[in-house]
C-alpha cells in the first residue's frame, strides 16, 4: 500500500505496512469499496471477507506497482487443505492485469499472454506438480517456499511440454521428461487425486 495515505497507514500493522494483509478489507472499509462505475483509476483486489472470496476496489494511487500487477498470473489460497501429499488445490484462478490480492492468496507468474497463465494453471493441477509440492507442504500453509521442488517450466508455445493436451496427458509428458520409474508413476497415479 502506498505511503501517501496517512489515515490508512495509521490503521495498518507496523511490520507489514505496505502489504495488503488478510484483514485489510475490515481494517480499511473506507478505502476498499465494493463497486465503482469508472474503473479507470482503480485496481481490483481479491481477498476474503466473512469467509468468502470477494473482490473490492482501491484507488490505484494507494498501491505501489508490483511486477505482476499489470500481468496475467495464477492466484491460489495461501492456506489450503491439510498437507496430505498430492491433495487437490482450492480453486486456483487466473488473475488478469490490474487484479491484485491480499495475503490470503499467493500468485504464480507474471505473463504478458493469458495463455501462459492458463498453462501454469494446467501445470499446478497436474499430479506431478502437486506431488512435488507435497514434499514440503505438510500443513495447510502454502507459501511460495513450499513450491521449491516443483520444477519451473516454459509455459510458452515453444515449450517441450504440449500445453494443449489434457492434464492427464501433460502428466504423462512430465513423467517422461523427468525419467520417472514405473514405481514412481504408479505411486503418483494411485495416491494423488485428479483435478479438473
Amino acid at each position: 500500500m502506498h505511503q501517501e495515505n496517512p489515515e490508512a497507514r495509521n490503521k495498518l500493522s507496523k511490520g507489514h505496512a505496505m502489504d495488503l494483509t488478510t484483514s485489510v478489507f475490515e481494517k480499511l472499509p473506507d478505502i476498499f469499496i465494493n463497486e465503482v462505475e469508472d474503473k479507470t483509476n482503480y485496481i481490483k483486489i481479491i481477498g476474503r471477507e466473512n469467509n468468502k472470496r470477494v473482490y473490492k476496489y482501491i484507488k490505484r494511487k494507494y498501491v505501489i506497482d508490483h511486477e505482476n500487477l499489470n500481468k496475467y498470473k495464477v492466484l491460489l489460497p495461501k492456506s489450503n487443505g491439510s498437507g496430505a501429499i498430492g491433495e487437490v488445490l482450492s480453486t486456483p484462478l487466473i488473475g488478469e492485469p490490474l487484479i491484485g490480492h491480499t495475503q490470503t492468496f499467493i500468485s504464480i507468474g507474471a505473463f504478458d499472454k493469458k495463455i501462459e497463465a492458463e498453462n501454469v494453471m494446467k501445470y499446478i493441477k497436474t499430479k506431478f506438480a502437486r506431488t512435488l509440492l507435497g514434499v514440503l507442504k505438510i500443513t495447510q500453509d502454502n507459501p511460495p517456499a513450499k513450491w521449491k521442488y516443483v520444477p519451473l517450466q516454459d509455459f510458452t508455445s515453444n515449450s517441450d511440454i504440449d500445453w494443449t493436451k489434457s492434464i492427464h496427458e501433460i502428466d504423462e509428458q512430465l513423467y517422461k521428461k523427468y525419467n520417472l520409474s514405473e514405481e514412481e508413476i504408479e505411486f503418483i497415479e494411485t495416491k494423488v487425486k485428479e483435478m479438473d
